[in-house]
């Protein structure tokens, strides 16, 4: 199953992309998770909507061609962040790619509670019109802190964590093939 992943920090030493990174890499036999670079997109705006920048259609095109989107959040002021919003922007606009793909949410942050914020709302935006995606219910990943769970290099180390994650993968992909017949 080919997945896309928007993670939704521009920050070189993100939680967020370790997180991802380290599901690219555990998953490999069950997902092919391709990281999109979401935070080159430009700022998202409608005069250039019909008419966008090479690297928006390029991201689209990789949108539409996925059996589903992954999510991941940093916690901003109790928000989701201005790159994650952008690229939904982007994506929820035109060419409405995103209608119907089977999305999960994963966020890792320092905070004992993870990204619970950021992701009641990411959840509530991605209900939007024309936005609609298919998020998998129930499934709430949130890694709080994480500092504490990864090592050095930035591969999560706590097995219960780990042990969760991989349980929530596997109802992942569940979802996507029972919502199929949506798309």
């Amino acid at each position: 199953m080919k997945i896309v992943a928007m993670v939704g920090a521009n920050r070189k030493d993100s939680y967020n992309m370790h997180l991802v990174k380290y599901m690219q890499k555990r998953y490999t036999d069950k997902l092919e998770i391709e990281i999109l670079p979401i935070d080159q997109l430009p700022m998202y705006n409608q005069d250039d909507e019909m008419d966008p920048p090479a690297l928006v259609k390029e991201i689209r095109e990789k949108i539409k061609n996925s059996d589903g989107i992954l999510f991941a959040t940093p916690e901003y002021n109790a928000s989701i962040s201005a790159v994650l919003k952008n690229a939904i922007d982007w994506f929820s606009r035109v060419e409405k790619v995103m209608i119907n793909k089977p999305a999960m949410i994963v966020g890792a942050s320092m905070g004992a509670l993870g990204t619970v914020k950021a992701q009641m709302q990411l959840r509530q935006i991605l209900n939007a019109p024309g936005v609609s995606t298919l998020t998998l219910p129930g499934n709430e990943v949130f890694v709080g802190s994480v500092h504490e769970k990864i090592d050095q290099n930035g591969v999560l180390t706590d097995e219960p964590t780990i042990q969760f994650i991989d349980m929530v993968i596997d109802n992942y992909i569940d979802w996507i093939e029972k919502t199929k017949v949506y798309s």
